[in-house]
C-alpha cells in the first residue's frame, strides 16, 4: 500500500512540474523607439498612397523573455476616433498574429528584442480596404484590452487630383521684429471632383506640416475664420485656402550617433550643454520632424539618459515644453520641462540616433492653441524647408456613412 501511494505521489509531482513549466507568467514589458513609416518614404509621416507601398512598424521591447503580442488595426474617422461601424470593422483582416523579431546584442541596455514588420503582410492576414485614417495597437495576445503602444497612419485611395499652389505673404496685423517673424505661407488647393461625388459632401481640407499629426491645419466648408477660406463655384469645382501658415525654423537636432562623443549612460542633448533662443538664427537642415536610429544589430545601438537644457534670454516666459520626434511632437504635461530658477531641463531615455525637436512656450492651459507659442524661442523664416501632406475629405454615404480621403498631394516648401 505504501509503495503504491509513493508511486502515485511521484506521478502527481511530475504532472505538477509539467503543468508548471507550460504556464506563461505575466511579465513587465515596455515598447521603445516605436517608428511608423512606409517602404517608399522612411522620414515622412506614414501615408500609403500607392498599391506598392507597405507600412513598416518598427520597435524595441524591454522584457525578460519573448512577449506574446499582436497588432490590431482599426479604421478611424477624420479625428482619429476608431469607428464602431460594423461595415468598416475589417474583421478577419485586422490582426497581425505572428510578428518577426530578433534578439538585440547583449551590449544594448534597457531593451532585449527588436521587431520589424510590414503590412499588408504576404500571408494576407492584414489589409487596409478603406481610404482614410487608421490606428494600430500593440496588445497582449492573451488580453487584447492591454495596450502597450499605438500608432497612426493614412491609407489613400485618391481619384480626385489636387492643384496646389503656395504663396509667400507677410502678416499685416502689426509690425513684426525681426521681420521674418511675420513671414507666412498661403496654401491654395483646387479640386474638381467627378460626378460620382456630391459637392456638399466635399467638406474639408486637412494639411499636415511635417510630423505634426495632432496639430494639423484644417479648412472646413463651414469655416468662419478669415484665414481659412472655402470657395465653391456652384458646380463641382472647389477651392480651399489656408492663409498665414508660419513656416517656423529648421528644427533643433541632437545627434547621438558618435560613440566617442556620447560614450556614457548619462549625456547631454548638445555636447556643449546649454541651449539658448534661436529667435534671430536660422537653423541647419533637419529631417522635417523625423528621426533616424542606429541599426538595431549594431553593438552600440543602446539607450542613454539624455538631458535637454535651455536658458531663455529673460524671465517671464511661462512654462516650456520639450517636443520632438522622440515623443510624437506631443504637447502634454509629461513633456513639461523642470525649472530650477535659472534653467529649464528635462531628462529622457533615448536610443542612439538623430532626433529633431524644439521648445514650445506655454502660458496657461497647454491644450489651448491660443496659449502655445512655437516661435518665440525658435524663430520663423521663409528659408525653412517643410513637408506638407494635403488630404481632401469626403463624407461618404455608403457603408453606413464614413469619412473618406478622395484627394491627396504632398509638397515641400522652402
Amino acid at each position: 500500500m505504501t509503495i503504491i501511494l509513493g508511486k502515485t505521489l511521484k506521478k502527481l509531482f511530475v504532472l505538477f512540474l509539467i503543468v508548471q513549466s507550460s504556464i506563461v507568467f505575466p511579465q513587465e514589458m515596455v515598447i521603445k523607439s516605436l517608428k511608423t513609416f512606409t517602404t517608399s518614404d522612411v522620414n515622412s509621416i506614414p501615408v500609403l498612397s500607392s498599391p506598392r507601398d507597405l507600412l513598416v512598424i518598427d520597435f524595441d521591447v524591454q522584457a525578460e523573455y519573448v512577449p506574446n503580442i499582436n497588432i490590431i488595426f482599426t479604421f478611424c474617422d477624420r479625428n482619429w476616433n476608431p469607428t464602431d461601424n460594423i461595415f468598416l470593422s475589417n474583421k478577419g483582416k485586422n490582426i497581425a498574429y505572428r510578428l518577426d523579431y530578433f534578439s538585440l546584442p547583449t551590449t544594448v541596455e534597457d531593451a532585449n528584442y527588436h521587431y520589424t514588420n510590414t503590412f499588408p503582410d504576404k500571408d494576407g492576414y492584414v489589409a487596409f480596404p478603406f481610404s482614410g485614417k487608421w490606428k494600430y495597437y500593440i496588445v497582449d495576445s492573451q488580453d487584447q484590452s492591454k495596450i502597450f503602444a499605438e500608432g497612426k497612419f493614412f491609407v489613400v485611395r485618391a481619384d480626385v487630383p489636387l492643384k496646389v499652389e503656395t504663396k509667400k505673404e507677410t502678416l499685416d496685423d502689426r509690425t513684426y521684429f525681426p521681420p521674418q517673424l511675420g513671414h507666412v505661407n498661403w496654401i491654395i488647393v483646387e479640386a474638381n471632383p467627378k460626378e460620382d461625388y456630391f459637392p456638399f459632401f466635399v467638406d474639408e481640407l486637412e494639411i499636415v506640416q511635417n510630423h505634426l499629426l495632432d496639430n494639423s491645419i484644417k479648412v472646413l466648408r463651414t469655416s468662419t475664420d478669415q484665414n481659412r477660406v472655402f470657395e465653391w463655384d456652384g458646380g463641382s469645382k472647389v477651392k480651399f485656402i489656408a492663409k498665414d501658415v508660419r513656416p517656423g525654423n529648421e528644427y533643433r537636432q541632437t545627434n547621438l550617433m558618435d560613440i566617442n562623443i556620447y560614450n556614457s549612460k548619462n549625456v547631454k542633448a548638445q555636447f556643449d550643454g546649454m541651449e539658448y533662443s534661436r529667435f534671430l538664427l536660422t537653423g541647419r537642415s533637419d529631417n522635417n520632424g523625423g528621426f533616424v536610429l542606429k541599426s538595431p544589430k549594431d553593438l552600440y545601438s543602446t539607450y542613454m539618459n539624455v538631458t535637454f537644457q535651455i536658458k531663455p534670454p529673460e524671465e517671464g516666459y511661462g512654462d516650456i515644453y520639450l517636443v520632438g520626434a522622440f515623443n510624437d511632437w506631443d504637447l502634454s504635461p509629461k513633456n513639461k520641462m523642470n525649472f530650477d530658477g535659472d534653467v529649464y531641463n528635462l531628462t529622457i531615455p533615448l536610443k542612439r540616433g538623430i532626433y529633431d525637436y524644439q521648445y514650445v512656450v506655454v502660458n496657461g492651459d497647454y491644450s489651448n492653441p491660443a496659449n502655445q507659442d512655437w516661435y518665440v524661442l525658435e524663430g520663423n523664416d521663409w528659408q525653412t524647408s517643410n513637408d506638407y501632406n494635403i488630404f481632401l475629405w469626403y463624407r461618404d454615404q455608403e457603408n453606413g456613412g464614413y469619412d473618406r480621403i478622395i484627394g491627396y498631394s504632398k509638397i515641400q516648401t522652402r
